[in-house]
C-alpha cells in the first residue's frame, strides 16, 4: 500500500501573525520545514497553498482560483492524488506527533477527525479518496467548511480519551497562528 499523502496547508494569510508564520522561527527551524521533517516521517509531503517549497518538496496552487480555505486545499490533494490517503495538517501545528498520526490512519472511514473540547480538529486529520466527493459538492454548493462536508462521509470522530490513550496531549494541533502563541507551545510541550 502506498504511504500517503501529507498536505500541509499553507497558503493563509497569517492576519494574527503578522507575517507568514510559515516562516516563524522556532529553535532554528521555521514551522514551515518543522512540519515538512514530521511529515516526510509519515508519508509523502506536499505544501499546498503556495507556488514554491523547500528541498523540492512539491507545492500545489489552490485548484480553485479564487476560493482558499482548509477544503480548498484538502480538495486540491484529493484530486491531485486520487488513490492514495491524505494526512491534512496546518503548517501552525509545528508540534505534531508521528504516532498520533499513525494512530488515525489505522482507524477505518473516509474521514478521521481528532476531537478536542469539543472542537473537530480538521487540519490534523485523515481524508481518504471517497471523501473527495463530498469536499467537491459543499465547495460546489459555495461553503468552504470542511465540518459540512463531514456530514456528507462516513466520518470517524476520534474523543479524547482515544487520543490520549495513544500519548496525545493536544499538542499536535496545537494551533501557532500568533506571535504569542509560539512561547505558550514551547512552554507546554518543549
Amino acid at each position: 500500500m502506498a504511504r500517503p499523502i501529507v498536505a500541509v496547508l499553507a497558503g493563509g494569510d497569517s492576519t494574527r501573525m503578522g507575517f507568514d508564520k510559515a516562516h516563524a522561527v522556532i529553535g532554528a527551524s521555521t514551522m514551515l520545514e518543522i512540519v515538512l521533517d514530521t511529515a516526510a516521517t509519515i508519508g509523502e509531503p506536499v505544501v499546498i497553498g503556495r507556488r514554491v517549497a523547500p528541498r523540492g518538496i512539491a507545492a500545489l496552487p489552490d485548484r480553485r482560483a479564487g476560493t482558499r480555505g482548509p477544503l480548498t486545499g484538502l480538495e486540491t490533494a484529493l484530486m491531485l492524488y486520487p488513490d492514495r490517503d491524505i494526512v491534512l495538517v496546518a503548517v501552525d501545528h509545528p508540534f505534531l506527533q508521528t504516532g498520533t498520526i499513525e494512530r488515525l490512519l489505522d482507524i477505518g472511514g473516509d474521514a478521521v477527525v481528532p476531537v478536542h473540547d469539543g472542537w473537530q480538529q480538521v487540519t490534523c486529520a485523515v481524508y481518504r479518496p471517497a471523501f473527495a466527493d463530498a469536499a467537491t459538492s459543499v465547495l460546489d454548493a459555495g461553503c468552504r467548511s470542511i465540518i459540512s462536508a463531514l456530514g456528507r462521509a462516513d466520518t470517524r470522530l476520534v474523543g479524547e480519551e482515544t487520543w490520549r490513550a495513544w500519548g496525545e496531549d493536544g499538542r499536535s494541533w496545537f494551533s501557532v497562528d500568533s506571535p504569542d502563541r509560539i512561547d505558550e507551545g514551547l512552554r507546554r510541550f518543549g
